[in-house]
């Protein structure tokens, strides 16, 4: 489409990284060039091994630590670790990056199993996934907590990750890592892009991120379990990005957030400034049925706004993309799904339960999505879209400074 233009990227997730400097690695994604390569540094003093490295390397040692923990191996790809112990058969969890503070603060004491793939581009995937980290807690015989770490790299051009990916990774109980970070997280998932200086990157592809997530997207307990496993989940994630980095052959570090925003809250939904977005009200024929509504954390490279009768019972969430990178998840369907929407810098399409604006801003593109995902209004079913595109994109191009956006739809 001859209004299609090239993503900008997004330099704010090279400056949250320290010693930015990237080399490709065999295992990681092609860059578009090559780096030179630094200068050899002098080969610093090694120091003494410490007693257990010395032991570690008997092979007497070896011999009787692993005879005395093959019962526990469960088979190839996964191996048996607890958080209370020395991992004696080899690296730490997920790529070697999760520690024992991150492990203890997502486990605690409990014995732990890990099945950890090799980080390599997927053929099957066209580049799309490149490995999966899991972990179970046990109390006894019963698995009590499982964390998820993928590394993958998010579509931008088929749309396939526009669906699932966002309803689990950009909900409206997320909040930005901040600092500079490219990244968003809650009690249940987070997730944050590897830079792309380490990555590389296409027209049309999304970011490469890392994402985790625990139990059931959008749990939530109480404000003390949301603070204790918002924190223990964000401190893996820095970890998790952090080996991911140098196992592609990277340098750099990202660095975790000191001060994380507090958590979102539901609250009683306003017919004016509906969403907390200024001059947007909601039609009279949908106030029943939203009764309540969450904003998650803003500043980030995602606003999400959900709104319904209560959290299990969401039926609208209203997304504003201003990430250019990222906002190429949803190329396709501002392309290909439901009918044309126009625009004053912009285009768009409009289906049954989604609606995509694609706007031109100074930062780059920035997309505005609309979803209802169940009935709600008497009689109206799915006509939400519709009804506010128009002029959730005006209000929302006013409030990130990029109006006036004036939206409509051709009539045939």
């Amino acid at each position: 489409m001859s209004e299609q233009q090239p993503v900008e990227e997004n330099p704010a997730e090279e400056n949250a990284v320290t010693d930015t400097e990237a080399t490709a690695g065999s295992a990681g994604p092609e860059t578009p060039e090559a780096p030179a390569e630094p200068e050899t540094p002098a080969t610093p003093e090694v120091p003494r091994p410490t007693l257990v490295r010395r032991l570690l390397r008997s092979r007497t040692v070896r011999a009787a630590t692993a005879a005395a923990l093959a019962g526990v191996l469960l088979g190839a790809g996964t191996v048996a670790w607890r958080t209370d112990t020395l991992p004696l058969l080899g690296p730490s969890p997920c790529w070697d990056s999760l520690g024992s503070g991150s492990m203890k603060s997502l486990f605690g004491d409990r014995r732990t199993e890990v099945e950890e793939q090799s980080l390599h581009g997927d053929p099957m995937s066209q580049g799309g996934s490149y490995g999966q980290c899991r972990i179970t807690g046990y109390e006894g015989d019963r698995a009590r907590r499982q964390v998820t770490v993928d590394v993958r790299r998010l579509d931008g051009l088929r749309g396939t990750d526009s669906q699932d990916w966002p309803s689990e990774f950009l909900s409206s109980g997320m909040v930005p890592l901040g600092e500079g970070l490219p990244g968003m997280t809650s009690a249940s998932r987070a997730w944050i892009a590897l830079p792309q200086a380490c990555t590389g990157r296409h027209d049309f592809t999304g970011p490469t991120v890392v994402d985790i997530g625990m139990g059931r997207a959008d749990f939530e307990v109480s404000s003390e379990y949301t603070l204790r496993d918002r924190a223990a989940l964000t401190g893996a994630l820095i970890d998790a990005v952090n080996g991911v980095i140098k196992d592609f052959g990277c340098s750099g570090t990202y660095r975790e957030p000191r001060d994380l925003p507090a958590p979102v809250e539901w609250d009683t939904t306003g017919t004016s400034d509906f969403c907390g977005i200024k001059g947007l009200t909601l039609p009279a024929a949908y106030r029943k049925d939203l009764r309540e509504t969450r904003v998650s954390g803003e500043g980030g490279p995602a606003r999400i706004c959900e709104a319904g009768t209560d959290l299990d019972e969401k039926a609208i969430r209203l997304t504003t993309v201003t990430d250019p990178v990222l906002a190429s998840i949803y190329s396709s369907d501002a392309l290909h799904s439901g009918t044309p929407v126009k625009g004053t810098r912009g285009y768009g399409k409009a289906g049954g339960n989604r609606a995509v604006y694609r706007a031109v801003c100074q930062t780059g593109q920035v997309m505005f999505v609309l979803e209802q995902l169940r009935p709600a209004g008497p009689g109206t079913r799915f006509t939400f879209t519709h009804d506010l595109l128009p002029a959730y994109a005006a209000a929302e191009a006013d409030r990130i400074g990029c109006g006036p956006q004036e939206v409509t739809f051709p009539t045939s």
